[in-house]
């Protein structure tokens, strides 16, 4: 049954509009009144039940189609393990498909990070584009895959103002610790990625991954002395857009 994002509050029962993105869709699959398809509000913003919620068309008009929405399932499809992907922007559409199967794998967040060694620069406009551009690669991927979570993707931020924002690497005592931070890095002496997380534990992470080119000396120090704890994925040189679905992988499947 074809699968659709909807950013409306969504109650058994009621009647609404699809946003014009998922109303296009189904005008293109020729869906007609009486068709089912399924709807999930993402986990966005207040009021998603969470899971997803049959919906059946009831009208379709030449710009919208409207349905009704039918029962409520209490399914989720998300990683045991949360991981928060800080990863180096990418050239031309290379981006695009890191975000898309980033998503696919099941990452919690990613944060576009502006690199010494980024060739695409963000700012102004533009990155406010490429960022809403970005999120809704990843809404079309939830969509694809079956998730019901769509996760955020941050603002651009350089390494730098990344750590200013979220600080020590520990939570204070008496709170939950917070995401343990690993590093991909070349750096002799670096620890295999699967044995620097804790077997069988559901702690969250972030993982920090550069652009073409990797991070420079200067981001991994900063990287280092702010807990991050350099990692590698074997002994071949992967492309920027691969060693973060890689680690992904290795940490959610």
């Amino acid at each position: 049954m074809p699968r659709f994002h909807c950013p409306e509050v969504l109650i058994t029962g009621a009647e609404l509009d699809l946003p014009p993105g998922a109303a296009r869709h189904v005008q293109v699959l020729r869906l007609q009144p009486g068709d089912g398809i399924t709807l999930f509000h993402g986990g966005q913003g207040a009021g998603d039940p969470g899971g997803e919620f049959d919906a059946t068309v009831l009208r379709m008009g030449r710009s919208d189609v409207r349905v009704v929405v039918g029962a409520h399932h209490a399914v989720e499809r998300e990683a045991p393990r949360a991981v928060h992907l800080l990863a180096g922007i990418t050239a031309n559409e290379r981006m695009d498909w890191l975000v898309e199967k980033a998503t696919e794998l099941g990452v919690a967040s990613i944060t576009p990070l502006v690199a010494e060694r980024s060739v695409l620069k963000l700012k102004g406009e533009r990155a406010e584009k490429k960022l809403a551009h970005w999120q809704a690669v990843a809404v079309a991927a939830c969509e694809q895959c079956g998730r019901n979570r769509v996760p955020v993707v941050h603002d651009a931020v350089d390494l730098a103002g990344w750590v200013r924002a979220h600080g020590a690497a520990t939570g204070l005592a008496g709170t939950p610790a917070s995401p343990q931070r690993l590093l991909l890095s070349l750096r002799a002496g670096t620890a295999p990625l699967r044995g620097a997380v804790e077997p069988g534990s559901e702690r969250a992470v972030v993982f920090l991954s550069g652009p073409e080119g990797g991070l420079s000396a200067a981001e991994e120090d900063l990287a280092l002395q702010h807990g991050f704890a350099p990692t590698t994925l074997g002994p071949r040189v992967l492309r920027a857009e691969t060693a973060p679905l890689a680690a992904l992988a290795a940490l959610t499947l």
